[in-house]
């Protein structure tokens, strides 16, 4: 019998605080693809807030203390792009003063990936089986897009789910306005990038809004809530584990 692969669940402040149904729908749907499925304790925040504020002393410590907790992870995955960019692309530079952690960030990573990231490259899967059906819109969070350079596995497996009618959004890769303090600092030019994205939702007939990014969703579905919008905002996990079907 072959081994199965592991993955550590990285599960991210907004997911563990606002939304832990992703993280459930997540493991819901590595374990039905036979992945074995670990949470490493300890784990907090990736340091993003910080970095992104300019604390970035602060950041390094709380990536060392990532790098250590996610050590022995065969593989980590993130529901959300914009954790998996801070791993990928910042750790290394942030822990460059200490060789022996330097090495550590650049080997964590290389083993950690974004959900969708994970599940089309690392497991090969072009399809996840789902009972979901609807007619479905797919917003490109900024992280995933122009961090990771993603924009095809998303699409590739809700277009793949026989229930999903996959409509393009117009302005799908324009930011939906939260970029994390940005949409406290500057509220009201972030609620304006917001209704052209939920404007442009509202128009497809969709009946979800989905996205790869926790940020994103509290986010739009806070503004579809507010309007009273029958458009609901889901995580892809949630669609792939078949969450409203």
């Amino acid at each position: 019998m072959a081994t199965p692969v592991r993955a550590s669940i990285m599960i991210t402040c907004l997911a563990d605080m606002f939304f832990p149904e992703v993280g459930v729908a997540m493991v819901s749907v590595l374990r039905r693809l036979g992945v074995a499925v670990d949470f490493p304790l300890g784990q907090t925040c990736c340091g993003m807030p910080l970095y992104n504020s300019g604390y970035h002393a602060q950041a390094t410590r709380v990536a060392a203390r990532t790098v250590e907790v996610f050590e022995r992870a065969e593989h980590v995955v993130v529901p959300s792009g914009s954790c998996a960019w801070m791993v990928r692309a910042e750790y290394p530079g942030l822990l460059a003063g200490d060789p022996a952690l330097a090495r550590k960030a650049a080997a964590l990573a290389e083993r950690t990936w974004e959900l969708s990231q994970f599940i089309t490259r690392v497991l090969g899967v072009s399809a996840v089986p789902s009972d979901f059906r609807g007619k479905v819109a797919y917003h490109d969070s900024c992280h995933l897009l122009r961090g990771l350079g993603e924009s095809r596995a998303p699409r590739q497996l809700l277009g793949a789910v026989p229930g999903v009618d996959l409509v393009e959004l117009p302005g799908a890769e324009e930011c939906c306005g939260f970029g994390g303090s940005f949409s406290v600092r500057l509220p009201e030019v972030s609620a304006a990038i917001l209704d052209k994205k939920l404007d442009n939702a509202e128009r497809t007939g969709a009946d979800c809004l989905v996205a790869c990014d926790g940020g994103c969703l509290m986010q739009m579905g806070g503004g579809l809530s507010r309007r009273g919008s029958p458009v609901r905002a889901l995580h892809l996990a949630q669609v792939l584990a078949g969450e409203g079907a």
